[in-house]
């Protein structure tokens, strides 16, 4: 693939590091605001006193990272014309400053005005997922093929690293300055991470003016991202239902804001870290399904785990620690290993819309689970909805090695990356 603006000026992929470092501030970006809103604020809400089902109804911000995929190719078509300089830069200032607007925002209305707070968390997710469709097609145009391990190397630290800030740094931050200094500190660091990217230059033309036009049915009609839907949806299925009642549960158990946060922002980093980097490693040594397998059966463990200290009302902090750094390490390899499995599966001509295809799906699935298990929670109990998510975990485990037979004869599953 050519990554060089043909004319011979405006070449991005001469400049890896730079194109790295920017790319890297940009997905810690996206996933301070997950953090934040996943993580972060569900803790802050129990704290106060809301119910599982008020955290349900906050979660669905998440609403625009499960259906991105219907302005992907419209983002695509304007940040990459196929005549023309491209406009990463322009779209992630424009977008980027919607999402500092709408954290500031959020730093003003405050924590317990339900209603107000889900506008603008919901402003807030609508610009980091508009973000992420530009992100990953930048990435994939602007970095030659060898370079493409440091892309994903940047993209699953920073979701860590992210997740660190914006479901650990700030609920230590809230712990001990409160919420609007700590939400306006966030939109503060979320500036300073894009600029990098910003002041990266951004004038390599189209690499193929002929390349056919983005579009959400050339993606369907393909055999691999079909399968590659299917794919992801069973990995959610297996490891990220029972997520969501993590923080919630912690705080139930006698856990401070601070604790919670030096755990998400200390350990589960480091845990989720060294998932990521050995990931690279285990999937081309034994296979992204076999990794994914043990990556399951590493998640259904700590899930039931955590069903068992729920229903014997344990009281031992150590085994909260240990079993949110077993669940977060088994979450980062599988991430490496499926994720894996479907870049093979994108087109060239149009990776943004496909891999944000396999993102949306990611997150529906996701979002229907956290909303089942969090809105019945309440009435069944932690022990009961852990229980019933290492049960799902189990399933999807079984159901794993067809999906691998099928995927194996798939035709010309990566002909497009020769």
């Amino acid at each position: 693939m050519n990554t060089t603006d043909p004319a011979g000026e405006g070449s991005i992929s001469s400049f890896p590091a730079r194109v790295i470092v920017g790319l890297g501030g940009l997905y810690v970006t996206q996933s301070v605001i997950g953090g934040v809103v996943f993580t972060g604020l569900p803790a802050v809400m129990r704290q106060n006193g809301a119910s599982l089902n008020d955290i349900a109804f906050i979660l669905l911000t998440v609403l625009p990272w499960s259906f991105k995929f219907l302005w992907a190719p419209w983002v695509e078509r304007y940040r990459s014309p196929r005549v023309g300089l491209r406009r990463s830069r322009t779209v992630i200032g424009l977008v980027g400053a919607c999402a500092v607007g709408a954290v500031i925002a959020c730093a003003l209305i405050g924590p317990t005005s339900l209603g107000p707070l889900m506008v603008a968390m919901m402003i807030a997710s609508f610009s980091s997922a508009t973000l992420d469709i530009a992100c990953d097609g930048h990435a994939v145009e602007s970095l030659t093929e060898k370079n493409h391990g440091w892309a994903n190397s940047a993209q699953v630290g920073g979701a860590y690293i992210g997740a660190a800030i914006g479901g650990g740094l700030f609920l230590v931050l809230i712990d001990h300055l409160g919420w609007t200094p700590s939400a306006l500190i966030m939109a503060g660091v979320l500036v300073a991470l894009a600029l990098p990217f910003l002041t990266t230059p951004d004038g390599a033309r189209s690499a193929r003016p002929d390349a056919p036009r983005q579009s959400l049915m050339a993606a369907l009609k393909r055999p691999e991202i079909l399968s590659g839907i299917a794919l992801i949806s069973l990995y959610v299925l297996g490891q990220k239902w029972s997520s969501v009642l993590i923080s919630p549960f912690l705080i139930d158990a006698g856990l401070s804001l601070t604790a919670i946060g030096v755990l998400n922002g200390v350990g589960v980093t480091v845990a989720g870290l060294i998932g990521a980097v050995s990931g690279g490693y285990v999937v081309r040594r034994f296979g992204a399904f076999p990794v994914m397998a043990a990556s399951m059966a590493a998640q259904v463990l700590a899930t039931v785990g955590f069903a068992l200290y729920a229903y014997f009302g344990a009281r031992s902090p150590i085994a909260l620690v240990l079993l949110g750094l077993l669940s977060s390490g088994a979450i980062s390899l599988g991430i490496v290993a499926v994720y894996s499995e479907l870049m093979g599966r994108a087109s060239l001509d149009q990776a943004g819309v496909d891999f944000t295809l396999f993102q949306s799906m990611d997150g529906i699935v996701s979002l229907i689970g956290w909303w089942l298990v969090s809105s019945f929670g309440d009435t069944l109990g932690f022990a009961f909805c852990f229980a019933a998510c290492a049960l799902l975990g189990i399933v999807a485990l079984g159901a794993l090695p067809i999906l691998a037979r099928r995927s194996s004869t798939l035709p010309g599953k990566a002909d497009q990356r020769a």
